[in-house]
């Protein structure tokens, strides 16, 4: 159980302390990530940016995913998504895209995402139950070439971590619970996290050359 999503940042970059001196890029899953990369990149005298990426949920249970689209436009789907119809696929696929193209330009006005060729790649988020949305991100990222690339979450379903370190060179996760229902509930305060507390987030740079 932790505090709070710093709380967990701070316990995540206690565990990824080797990395301070490799000047990481530290990605946040907007937005629960957020919080928690910005502890981890001022921790180990990282840079700060974010990758986006959006779950795609179920027709009448948004909260389970069913697939992701990343901010590269690639689509991951989950075995689930058979039971969907190629329209309504094709419709929300369009919607998430539109809503990463206005994150982008929302969080990152003034600049392009940091290229990750060649860097110590740290991705962050909260938690995950099915780990859709942090495998999405991973196979994105992949592609791009980094030198080392790690899952860092503050808790997972062990049937998520069991996916995710098949995509990543090292998952850090200090909550692996047997029961798993939901992410908050291993947090003692999980406030929502608003696009204006991204948007700051990201401002508040404290990164280190």
């Amino acid at each position: 159980m932790y505090r709070d999503r710093r709380e967990a940042g701070r316990r995540l970059a206690e565990a990824m302390a080797g990395l301070k001196g490799t000047h990481p890029l530290v990605l946040a899953v907007p937005r629960g990530g957020a919080p928690m990369a910005r502890v981890i990149a001022d921790a180990l005298k990282g840079e700060l940016d974010v990758v986006l990426v959006r779950k795609i949920g179920a027709p009448g249970n948004p909260e389970f995913a069913i697939g992701a689209v990343s901010e590269d436009g690639s689509v991951h789907l989950e075995e689930e998504a058979s039971h969907v119809t190629d329209a309504w696929l094709a419709r929300e696929v369009a919607h998430q895209r539109e809503l990463i193209e206005e994150r982008r330009r929302r969080y990152t006005p003034v600049r392009s995402p940091i290229d990750p060729a060649d860097r110590c790649v740290v991705v962050v988020d909260d938690g995950s139950a099915t780990g859709a949305t942090m495998a999405a991100a991973l196979a994105t990222l992949r592609q791009r070439r980094p030198a080392r690339l790690i899952a860092a979450l503050g808790v997972a379903s062990r049937e998520a971590l069991g996916r995710l370190e098949a995509l990543a060179d090292e998952v850090v996760c200090p909550e692996a619970p047997s029961h798993f229902m939901a992410v908050g509930q291993f947090f003692a305060h999980f406030d929502p996290v608003e696009d204006a507390d991204v948007i700051e987030l990201l401002a508040s740079r404290h990164d280190h050359d």
